[in-house]
């Protein structure tokens, strides 16, 4: 008989404490990345969420609308109109028109957006190989699956549902 690890069931309540406990410290870390994040590009005019908003333009094939830039970031688009809004006042971004939706200008970097996004990325990259000096690129590789695939199972569950089931197999 074989004792690999793969024939023991997993032990639910294990498990249910190491998601939480990466929850928790993924909550940590994005807190500590939005801090580090600011004080990285804060004298280029930009924060962490200005720069995601940059990031989002800056990636994207085609110029997108508020809504897209929301969409893409897991953002509300609400919060993505003020920091548009802002930025545009500051020069980092223009409207453009949108040839599919009349309303639904397209946000588009200026050079201004354009070089401070340059600017953070070579600021980020410097950071990025001090902060992962001496660590395997493997467990980083692994830990982006792991968080890709919850983010899908998040995206596809329904934990209003999941509360609300729970609630009534342990009440009444």
């Amino acid at each position: 008989m074989s004792s690999d690890h793969h024939d023991v069931p997993p032990d639910p309540t294990r498990l249910r404490r190491a998601w939480t406990g990466l929850v928790i410290e993924i909550f940590r870390l994005n807190g500590d990345l939005l801090v580090a994040g600011d004080a990285l590009v804060g004298d280029l005019g930009l924060t962490s969420a200005r720069w995601q908003v940059l990031g989002a333009i800056a990636l994207s094939p085609v110029p997108l609308p508020v809504a897209h830039i929301a969409r893409n970031m897991g953002l509300t688009r609400q919060a993505v109109q003020r920091l548009v809004d802002d930025m545009r006042g500051d020069g980092f971004v223009r409207f453009a028109p949108n040839p599919h939706h009349r309303r639904a200008m397209l946000v588009v970097a200026t050079e201004q957006g354009d070089a401070a996004y340059r600017s953070a990325i070579e600021r980020q990259e410097r950071w990025a190989d001090a902060l992962t000096s001496g660590l395997s690129p493997e467990a980083f590789e692994a830990a982006s699956t792991l968080l890709r695939e919850m983010q899908r199972r998040i995206d596809r569950s329904e934990p209003a549902l999941a509360a609300l089931g729970q609630s009534q197999s342990t009440g009444a």
